[in-house]
């Protein structure tokens, strides 16, 4: 038997069929099933690709996958282009994975209601974690694309509404690659600060592509771990997102969410001259009312009483004071008479009086004699006269 001299190397026969399979698939589409899913630190995916018959390992890099609008799950049906490449140190093929979309929308409805019950199951959606909406927000903080119509609509609507709010912006892709993260990483800055009241996530309507970014579950989780209550206005009325559930308070527009957050200026106007009207209202009532109040006391006989009490007493202390002064004035008139007897008495002893007369006042010894019995002719006698006295000598 001749011997094959056409023998070769494991790794020559690596090199001719890697080349063969990279040059005969360097551009293919291929529809298949994800399994086995995994997104590495680095940030390029790895997972396999798969049928009933048959399964292919594939990779996609970063700088690739950076494009993808969605988040791959295991189950979920794509279609992915990209080429075949051998990897020597294994012996293996793989695909590399160059784009990426899903098979059809069900497989994005299909997706959202995966992550719809997952996050259901975990309570992200309960009611005892919505937390009320401020009804004076002083700023609020928005997340949108800056450059959208989505973004000027709320700021109409909060000037015509609310001028007093402050409006405060973290801007963010709302759609395609790369804008899950950023919606995330604006909720964060918000979030950092201390004095947004509430915050708005939103966009204009779209297709389930257009507004995948708000189905997934990296903004669910960020929407629900928001310490700022957050009200999301994403697409039209017939849209709902995962982020709509998750959020504290859903409405149907960007610009339904601004009307939700800001009072109206003219019912606060309204509401004012209301309040004024009635609260003068009320006071002239009270006031009034109080007053009957009054007049009815004032005029009622428990009130009368004291007064008249009042009244009687005065009336006794007039009398009192009149019968005190009318004794007073006859004690006094009494007094009087009396003591002009005493003085007319007193005048009628006057002993200049008596002189006067022709009487005479004999004195002897220091003593007045008094009766002639007493007069002794011995000692010196001295006789007062209304003129003038008259000494006599002893005998």
């Amino acid at each position: 038997m001749a011997e094959n001299t056409d023998i070769l190397s494991v790794s020559e026969l690596t090199k001719q069929i890697k080349f063969s399979l990279e040059t005969n698939f360097s551009q293919i589409s291929v529809e298949g099933e994800i399994s086995n899913f995994k997104s590495h630190v680095s940030g390029h995916w790895y997972f396999n690709l798969k049928d009933s018959n048959a399964v292919i390992s594939c990779t996609m890099w970063k700088g690739l996958n950076n494009y993808v609008f969605f988040t791959p799950q295991d189950g979920m049906k794509i279609i992915v282009n990209g080429r075949i490449t051998v990897y020597p140190p294994r012996g293996n093929y793989q695909l590399d994975v160059r784009s990426m979309k899903p098979a059809g929308v069900g497989e994005l409805q299909a997706a959202f209601e995966l992550l719809k019950k997952k996050l259901s199951d975990e309570g992200l959606f309960d009611e005892k974690y919505k937390k009320p909406i401020p009804v004076f927000p002083i700023k609020i903080g928005i997340v949108t694309a800056i450059d959208g119509a989505a973004f000027r609509d709320m700021i109409s609507v909060a000037t015509r509404r609310y001028p007093l709010a402050e409006l405060v912006i973290a801007p963010s892709k709302v759609q395609g690659s790369g804008a899950a993260e950023t919606i995330v990483e604006s909720i964060r800055l918000l979030n950092k600060q201390k004095d947004i009241d509430v915050i708005i996530v939103g966009r204009g309507g779209g297709s389930i592509e257009d507004l995948w970014a708000f189905n997934e579950e990296i903004v669910a989780r960020e929407i629900f771990r928001s310490n700022i209550p957050i009200v999301t206005g994403i697409g039209h009325e017939i849209d709902f997102t995962i982020a709509d559930f998750v959020a504290d308070l859903r409405t149907p527009t960007p610009s339904a969410a601004m009307e939700i957050v800001t009072p109206d200026k003219n019912d606060l106007f309204g509401f004012i001259d209301e309040f004024s009207y009635n609260s003068t209202q009320n006071i002239t009532k009270i006031c009034s009312n109080l007053k009957n109040d009054i007049d009815n006391i004032l005029n009622s006989y428990g009130f009368k009483i004291p007064i008249d009490l009042i009244r009687k007493k005065s009336q006794q202390v007039d009398n009192v004071t009149y019968r005190f002064t009318q004794n007073s004035d006859r004690q006094l008139l009494l007094k009087k008479n009396k003591l002009q007897l005493l003085a007319k008495s007193i005048e009628s002893h006057n002993i200049n009086k008596v002189l006067k007369k022709g009487f005479v006042l004999v004195k002897q010894d220091s003593k007045f004699i008094t009766r002639a019995a007493y007069f002794n002719s011995e000692f010196e006698t001295l006789l007062n006269f209304y003129d003038g006295d008259i000494r006599l000598e002893s005998k």
